[in-house]
């Protein structure tokens, strides 16, 4: 994509996003998981005024999510890298940065494995996998963004895309609960270690319809079971897009360290 001026985007200065000094283009926002489902209809969400650094694994499908944003000065950027490797992932984001002269101000950790399989087909290498992608990939993905040298102090909004499986019980879900329990746990602490600089919170969607549920969702007799189940119906990508553009803003300045719940009601309808 080629790099275009900041003088022909005047919406990005208008929604309070940054230029850095010496640095003719915008901040980033880093999402993960932008390859597809989630992650992506949240970057075509924030790329009407934000400039994007795209992560997932598979490099076409990133191309594609860029192709389907609005343009941004100086183009959005593509960072393709594996969130299972965790111990790389900091070294590789460093990198990435250092070459494409890019700061990232705000960071939306989508990336998720969804593994649904009962206790007695678990490994302990799966119940890792998820770990490493929700937990400790994050950390070295924030560790990464903290130093000085690398960031410039730039970042300033964290949200985390978990889900309402960290908080209530359902079988077949132990090692994806798990992992997501163990990121609002994560949230809360990074919270207030990296306050009154960097604001963190999660997010905890109930059932969306993306390409990761398709499957659950394509059942019939699931489908029809969703329905009774969520009051306000099956939500939309664009539910949980509006609350982390929410998040990111300067109108929830004074909220950090909260798991937000966008469930379409689903956790208080205790007839479900």
């Amino acid at each position: 994509m080629a790099a275009t001026s900041p003088d022909e985007h005047p919406s990005f200065k208008e929604h309070g996003v940054t230029f850095p000094p010496e640095n003719p283009f915008p901040s980033c926002i880093l999402i993960t998981g932008a390859s597809s489902g989630l992650g992506r209809e949240i970057a075509i969400h924030l790329s009407a005024h934000h400039r994007l650094l795209l992560n997932g694994r598979n490099l076409q499908r990133l191309e594609e999510t860029r192709d389907r944003c609005r343009p941004a000065p100086g183009g959005h950027l593509i960072w393709p890298f594996d969130l299972l490797e965790s111990e790389a992932a900091g070294g590789s984001l460093e990198a990435f940065l250092r070459q494409h002269g890019a700061l990232v101000e705000a960071f939306v950790h989508s990336a998720a494995l969804l593994q649904i399989l009962p206790l007695r087909s678990l490994t302990v290498q799966m119940v890792q996998a998820g770990l490493n992608v929700s937990v400790a990939s994050p950390v070295a993905i924030l560790q990464a963004l903290m130093k000085r040298k690398v960031n410039q102090r730039q970042l300033r909004n964290v949200v985390f895309i978990s889900s309402i499986a960290s908080q209530f019980g359902a079988k077949g879900f132990s090692a994806y609960a798990a992992s997501k329990g163990a990121m609002d746990a994560l949230m809360k602490s990074l919270a207030i270690e990296l306050a009154p600089e960097v604001r963190v919170n999660s997010i905890l969607p109930g059932g969306i319809q993306t390409p990761m549920t398709e499957g659950i969702l394509g059942d019939p007799q699931m489908a029809s079971k969703f329905e009774r189940d969520y009051p306000l119906g099956i939500g939309e990508p664009q539910d949980i897009s509006e609350m982390v553009e929410f998040l990111l803003s300067g109108r929830s300045r004074w909220i950090t360290g909260q798991p937000f719940i966008v469930d379409g009601g689903r956790t208080s309808n205790i007839t479900a």
